[in-house]
């Protein structure tokens, strides 16, 4: 039945492979270079022949100051030799009769092979050919939870990728486990996990840059609304993505400024629980100092020195002042409300 079990998910994860897009991942990494410095990178759900994530990793090597570069990937990817076909000729040996292995690829050098005075997709293509540089087949399927994975993990510095979605606490608790520290991307509905809020209450992790509508590359027989196909190659837009750390930049630590000043008319409290409801973020009142109520998106411009979070209503606020799981103002739910609280110290 275990075993079963453990099937189902491994089977899951692949066809919850969504690849991010190349832009996407260079606009969120630019805030975190200095994270990088002489360190191991592994990107444990990436296919070289497909992660955007390996290849700006492979392009900035050199860059960033990279002291390996490991990446991994699931046997039998539905998504297969649509974009960098890196192995070349040695594909066929790699993958026989056309299945795919699990295989790992450690990276250690990255040179300008063909001397153009700049390190790009074309340098990429060359990479196996430095003796530093391995390819080697993994003896199981590349889930991020086998033996061979986990000691990988082991090696790391950072973690960057985009894991399964429908495996996001399993992936989460384990670099937790393991101490690791890391940049990930997930649904902003992980925000209301319960395996997960605590994390982000605690200081353990929080979002990092860029939150909001983000488009993947996903497999062909993926269905769902706002998909699309271009150029042989489908896509899917998600409007509520978010980058999950804790590696530490300058935005978590930016002041939060208000401009609204609280009365009791525009914010009311809470059937029987004594919090304002502060239906915006902008709206949080800069002279109040009770308990309140705000969306997730509150998350987005958190700084930790201004604000306490409490907790998320369901989580928090005793069950029988609930509706519905949620808090309520005049019997009516409102959505997913962090509760925070202004630290005294604060402006």
């Amino acid at each position: 039945m275990a075993g079963n079990l453990s099937l189902r998910k491994a089977n899951k994860a692949k066809q919850d492979e969504f690849y991010t897009q190349l832009v996407d991942i260079e606009n969120e990494l630019k805030h975190y270079k200095e994270h990088f410095l002489g360190k191991v990178v592994f990107c444990n759900c990436d296919d070289p022949f497909e992660s955007n994530f390996f290849k700006y990793f492979a392009m900035n090597f050199n860059h960033l100051g990279l002291k390996k570069l490991i990446a991994t990937c699931y046997d039998n990817s539905p998504i297969a030799y649509t974009q960098l076909s890196i192995f070349g000729e040695e594909s066929g040996k790699i993958y026989p009769n056309n299945f795919r292995r699990a295989y790992k690829i450690e990276i250690e050098n990255v040179e300008d092979r063909n001397n153009d005075g700049a390190v790009d997709l074309t340098d990429v293509k060359l990479l196996l050919q430095n003796d530093k540089n391995t390819l080697t087949i993994l003896k199981g399927d590349g889930d991020f939870r086998s033996d061979e994975c986990v000691n990988l993990l082991k090696q790391a510095d950072v973690v960057v990728t985009n894991p399964p979605f429908s495996l996001f606490r399993e992936y989460v608790a384990q670099l937790i486990e393991y101490n690791k520290r890391f940049l990930i991307i997930g649904n902003q509905n992980a925000i209301t996990y319960k395996e997960i809020f605590p994390l982000l209450k605690d200081n353990v992790m929080w979002l990092g840059h860029h939150s909001g509508s983000q488009t993947f590359q996903v497999p062909f027989d993926f269905e769902r609304n706002n998909t699309f196909v271009s150029n042989g190659i489908k896509y899917a837009k998600f409007g509520n993505i978010c980058w999950f750390t804790n590696l530490d930049t300058e935005k978590r630590h930016e002041e939060m400024r208000f401009y609204k000043q609280y009365t009791p008319e525009e914010y009311p409290k809470y059937d029987n629980y004594d919090a304002i409801e502060v239906s915006k973020v902008t709206d949080i009142p800069y002279d109040y100092y009770g308990l309140m109520g705000v969306p997730i998106t509150f998350l987005d411009k958190y700084n930790p020195s201004q604000f306490e979070i409490l907790g998320l209503d369901r989580y928090t606020v005793p069950k029988e002042f609930l509706v519905s799981g949620r808090v309520a103002i005049n019997g009516e739910p409102k959505y997913a409300r962090i509760i925070i609280r202004r630290k005294s110290n604060a402006d």
